[in-house]
């Protein structure tokens, strides 16, 4: 296969092969969740020496662990001796990890503790030798709590990575009123027989709720407002009513906005009824008068004008910092996608705060959510049809003539529907196939 994959795109269309050869799935496995800034995990999940959170990195095993003195490992999740996975549970404690199947034990950073049986190896064999550990990923940072590791020895910073949509990060701590968040609630784990892209292509399309959602809209729109709630309700009904709204809302009070190395967010697309309804919720008037006698009035304010609904990291992260919730995207094969939603307690703000959050997650991102199911519906509809006697080529030129540029170096939509972030997404996976990942090539757009 040539490395030059520009011949996948034309102005405005991408070749459907990029989402179902199996050979360029392997190649993405090593060059872009092989090469990029990955979310890991966040610091709350490992507060005391031991304890560890066990993820991937593409399709690699690997753990985040707090180490003695408090920094933090990512460590490839294998045995050097025969190969096993060492941690096999979720999370936990341990004061080292020790594999199963021959007790091979090792020190939270990695390195090789102790072998039983330790005798008749051949000579050079020594327990202090690198590759004798758990092997390390190359590079850990993190960014006000959120932990990215990343397999390239070299490269961008994190906060390079990042540039702008830090911001987006930003706003999900900055809205705590005591300046912390923490994973609270558990979590939710759900699976789709599609490509892992397609997942980041929907987060941010406005153009699709108004057909996608249109039976719990339909639902949500015959049901009265009389009907009694403990309030978790109210907000099952304003989500799926709102995903109704007409394109004209749609495409002149959203706003899409795309930066650098395939990140984009959306803006939030709940009209200012919203707001007023807040205002008068005493459950808001406690987080505000928290939030502002923390932070000042001013600051306060700015933080509430900040309304972003979806922020993708590109490649494996998207997060809603207004209701605390972060997805993130592990790929399995070239049309299998496993997705974690965590949810998020902001320190110093009433708990009611936080059961609105997992209602929220409940109603949106759970595994039986009556708007979720709908969008795994159209992955698994997208793979089906991909394998069709169809057109090669498929559209993602909507809003090619009018994006503009975006003051913090990116471009946005001049409505909310343009494809724009798809492009730019594609834009940066066109950079880290063909080995410019600093310089994404402007595939599409």
């Amino acid at each position: 296969m040539p490395d030059d994959f520009s011949r996948y795109f034309k102005p405005g269309c991408v070749h459907r092969q990029i989402y179902t050869d199996p050979a360029i799935f392997e190649i993405e496995m090593r060059r872009i969740f092989g090469c990029a800034w990955i979310y890991v995990g966040h610091e709350s999940q490992i507060r005391k020496p031991g304890d560890y959170f066990a993820t991937r990195l593409g399709r690699r095993p690997v753990v985040m662990v707090r180490g003695e003195g408090g920094k933090i490992h990512v460590v490839h999740n294998q045995c050097a001796h025969r190969g096993a996975m060492v941690v096999a549970t979720d999370s936990g404690n341990a004061p080292e990890f020790t594999c199963c199947y021959h007790g091979w034990t090792y020190h939270l950073d990695g390195k090789l503790k102790a072998v039983p049986l330790n005798h008749g190896y051949p000579r050079d064999f020594d327990t202090g030798n690198p590759q004798l550990a758990m092997t390390p990923v190359k590079r850990v940072s993190s960014y006000r709590g959120f932990v990215f590791a990343s397999e390239a020895a070299d490269g961008l910073s994190l906060e390079e990575s990042l540039g702008h949509m830090a911001t987006s990060l930003d706003d999900m701590i900055d809205r705590a009123p005591d300046g912390e968040i923490e994973v609270a609630g558990g979590t939710f784990k759900h699976a789709y027989d599609a490509n892992w892209k397609v997942y980041f292509e929907n987060l941010c399309d406005a153009a699709h709720p108004l057909f996608t959602h249109r039976s719990s809209i339909e639902a949500a729109q015959q049901q009265s407002d009389a009907v009694h709630s403990d309030g978790t309700g109210e907000i099952a009904i304003r989500q799926m009513r709102q995903n109704g709204a007409p394109y004209s809302f749609w495409e002149g009070q959203v706003g899409i906005w795309t930066y650098p190395n395939g990140h984009s967010y959306l803006g939030d697309y709940h009209d200012d009824s919203k707001l007023v309804a807040a205002m008068k919720d005493p459950v808001f008037r406690d987080y505000l008068n928290a939030l502002e006698k923390k932070k000042g009035k001013k600051e306060a304010q700015r933080i509430l004008e900040v309304r972003r609904w979806n922020s993708n990291i590109y490649p494996n992260v998207s997060l809603m910092s207004q209701f605390q919730q972060l997805r993130v995207v592990h790929p399995i094969a070239v049309d299998r996608t496993v997705v974690q939603t965590f949810n998020f307690r902001l320190k110093g703000a009433p708990e009611q705060m936080f059961r609105n959050t997992i209602a929220f997650a409940n109603i949106v991102n759970g595994t039986g959510s009556l708007v979720l199911t709908d969008d795994l519906e159209i992955y698994n509809r997208i793979d089906i049809g991909l394998s069709a006697q169809g057109t090669e080529w498929l559209q993602v030129g909507r809003g090619y003539q009018s994006d503009q540029p975006d003051p913090h170096g990116g471009r946005k939509g001049i409505n909310s529907t343009s494809e724009v972030y798809i492009r730019n997404m594609l834009d940066a996976w066109l950079g880290y196939m063909n080995g410019t990942p600093a310089q994404p090539a402007r595939a599409v757009s």
